[in-house]
């Protein structure tokens, strides 16, 4: 019997910097490895400030260099439904996973959990925004995103 795929969703305040690039990550290392049957993720913001607008340029930039593609993202804000349609949400930082529990729905699916929970070496819980900084934040993100997108993986295929 086919077991559907663990399904994850990355959020943030717009969905254009650091969730979009978290699934950007996520993606690319769900298809290295070849386990689009086994993980799916997507990505969105608590807010509608940037709904059908893609990543922003310096996200796209940053992650570009490493070889991420943000083509394919188109902002959009969680609904209700998310919390039935995927296996985990994973808040950004700490307001996030404030306004994801006051959303929360009953018999939801979806545990909600801090994105970075399971790299508790990196040294912080909540991955900066960085919307008004410079190029290094950007690159920061990137390598919190690498860190704990693997640490997710491993988590999920229990290995």
């Amino acid at each position: 019997m086919k077991k559907d795929p663990i399904r994850f969703l990355f959020v943030c305040t717009g969905n254009i910097c650091r969730s979009p690039t978290a699934h950007a990550i996520f993606r690319r290392r769900i298809q290295e490895r070849g386990l689009q049957s086994r993980l799916e993720c997507d990505s969105a913001g608590t807010h509608a400030y940037h709904v059908g607008e893609g990543a922003d340029a310096r996200s796209a930039l940053h992650g570009k260099r490493r070889g991420y593609d943000f083509s394919f993202h188109r902002a959009r804000k969680v609904n209700a439904a998310d919390f039935h349609d995927f296996d985990w949400i994973l808040a950004m930082d700490r307001s996030h996973l404030e306004i994801l529990q006051d959303m929360a729905v009953p018999d939801q699916r979806a545990k909600l959990a801090m994105f970075l929970s399971v790299t508790p070496d990196c040294g912080t819980q909540d991955v900066p925004d960085p919307y008004y900084g410079g190029d290094q934040g950007f690159e920061h993100v990137l390598d919190l995103c690498e860190h704990a997108c693997d640490a997710w993986i491993h988590k999920a295929l229990g290995e």
